[in-house]
């Protein structure tokens, strides 16, 4: 018989007890593996589910490329056409952008206003889509307001919103400076131009959900924005779409090259570098720390195999008698760790494959039956929870837990190699 048969078929023989197919032991050793590997699978997708969902809503709020600049853009037109002319560019939108405040029935909040034109933005971004009360209208006074901001407002499509510039404060204190000094009592007029609001019209409430977005956002019209701003015929920046948001930092580094300081363009991801670095680190972290889970299972087939060898010291001590050669005996313990780490994996590999496609019914059944919330809507703005197998994260946690299972049987493989064939006999 082969080596390798002659070793495979002991390994078996010794995860075979007399009565059933796989003892008690070694069971709760592939269940451990199994356990392991499932939930890291399903963490995982899990984690990457929630990163590219939110890849997709910021990306449907944001541009791939954004040129701003710390003063107005004046020759954004020109900007825009030497844009345009890049083969990777599909659209190019200005955009003004900054803090306001916002009035409704004695109620007042400062967010900020995202003053666009609505059918050059629809070729940017997907805010369109975002649209779950009313329409995407900005003609004239009109303004899309966040589902957040709405309901602190309490403001319904229909309902008539007060804006205030924030540069009017400025202005009034200026001139309020003015008629102290030169002692002028006949400039009301002037003061009360400057604080004269602007009315719009709410014609929709939109939901990208994310709560930065939903809660401090109104779109309005691209004039509105510049009248708020004085800005004349200027603009906050240019909002850039690629064939590729992937691809966008080559683009950006193109449109750098002839932007004239301040003026930079930054990509979406360096806009929020920050949230996905943290996401990326979490889920790297959580990867090692359920790897655990697959260790303590190694130690568990370890101990599976010190007994087995402890047990079967006599037979060694026979096989090495007759001529079996090290490597023979080490291939036989070793096996066993291999055939566990097998079918743990597989197991685990499915269970993991099947958790994941109903997530979402299981999840609702923890909440129905057992009032346990594992994925609160509110506070993650997700209908559903966002899952996303990545072949290549499942073949490193299935590769890692049979290596693991693999390298937990070396340690009692070679004891078991190492023992005396004399001692071994006399062993009772």
């Amino acid at each position: 018989m082969p080596a390798r048969r002659f070793s495979l078929f002991l390994a078996l023989r010794y995860l075979k007890p007399k009565r059933t197919f796989l003892s008690i032991i070694t069971l709760i050793s592939i269940l451990g593996v199994t356990l392991g590997v499932m939930v890291l699978i399903l963490v995982i997708s899990v984690m990457t589910g929630f990163e590219r969902e939110l890849e997709r809503k910021v990306v449907g709020f944001d541009a791939h490329v954004v040129v701003t600049s710390s003063t107005a853009i004046d020759d954004w037109a020109a900007v825009s056409r030497r844009a345009e002319a890049l083969p990777e560019v599909v659209a190019v939108a200005p955009y003004v952008q900054g803090p306001v405040l916002v009035e409704f029935n004695h109620r007042r909040v400062a967010p900020k206003i995202r003053a666009i034109d609505p059918e050059l933005e629809e070729k940017v971004t997907s805010i369109k889509d975002f649209i779950v009360d009313g329409s995407y209208d900005l003609d004239g006074d009109k303004t899309v307001i966040g589902s957040e901001l709405a309901r602190i407002l309490g403001v319904q499509v229909g309902d008539r919103v007060t804006l205030f510039a924030p540069g009017n404060i400025t202005r009034m204190l200026e001139e309020l400076d003015r008629l102290e000094k030169d002692g002028d009592k006949t400039s009301a007029s002037a003061l009360k131009e400057m604080i004269v609001p602007t009315d719009l019209e709410v014609t929709g409430i939109f939901e990208s959900g994310r709560y930065l977005y939903d809660s401090d956002y109104l779109l309005v019209p691209l004039h509105v924005g510049q009248e708020v701003y004085d800005l004349g015929g200027s603009v906050h920046g240019l909002a850039v779409r690629t064939t590729d948001r992937y691809l966008a930092g080559e683009t950006k580094e193109r449109i750098n090259e002839f932007l004239d300081p301040p003026a930079v363009a930054l990509t979406w991801i360096d806009l929020n570098k920050q949230l996905f670095d943290a996401i990326r680190m979490e889920r790297n972290v959580m990867f090692f720390l359920l790897l655990f889970i697959i260790l303590v299972a190694a130690f568990g087939i370890m101990n599976t195999l010190i007994t087995v060898t402890v047990q079967k010291t006599r037979e060694i001590g026979i096989m090495k008698a007759l001529g079996a050669q090290t490597i023979q005996i080490i291939s036989v313990f070793l096996a066993q760790g291999v055939v566990i780490g097998v079918f743990g994996t597989l197991t685990g590999l499915l269970a993991g494959i099947t958790v994941v496609q109903y997530r979402n019914q299981v999840s609702q059944w923890l909440a129905t039956t057992l009032g346990i919330e594992v994925f609160p809507r509110s506070v993650y703005q997700f209908s559903e929870i966002p899952a996303e197998v990545v072949p290549s994260d499942v073949l490193i946690i299935c590769v890692s837990a049979f290596l693991i299972c693999s390298l937990a049987a070396l340690i009692p493989a070679w004891f078991a190699a190492r023992l005396d064939p004399v001692k071994a006999l006399r062993y009772e």
